[in-house]
């Protein structure tokens, strides 16, 4: 069941030193803690800058670091899906 009244775009986003502020089209922002992505946590500020926005904002994406991110499921509280397995194996 999707609770989502609609599909959310991003708009911009933003860093800080542990968080990742999405602003969304319909004006909320949305902070996530750069915990839930590794990926983004060890990038440099550059890496991080260097993102691409793909199905009108539904989609994050940053070629450099190899990671991609649905602003759907950052709503949902969803992380690194690839993180989250892979501690599992090592658990």
């Amino acid at each position: 069941m999707n609770i989502l009244a609609y599909k959310p775009l991003a708009k911009n986003i933003e860093f800080d030193s542990d968080m990742m502020w999405v602003e969304l089209i319909d004006g909320r922002k949305l902070g996530v803690p750069l915990a839930y992505f590794p990926r983004l946590l060890n990038a440099t500020p550059k890496q991080r800058q260097l993102y691409e926005m793909s199905g009108g904002g539904s989609g994050l994406h940053w070629d450099e670091i190899d990671e991609d991110i649905n602003v759907e499921n950052l709503l949902m509280g969803i992380g690194d899906k690839t993180h989250l397995h892979s501690e599992r194996l090592v658990a």
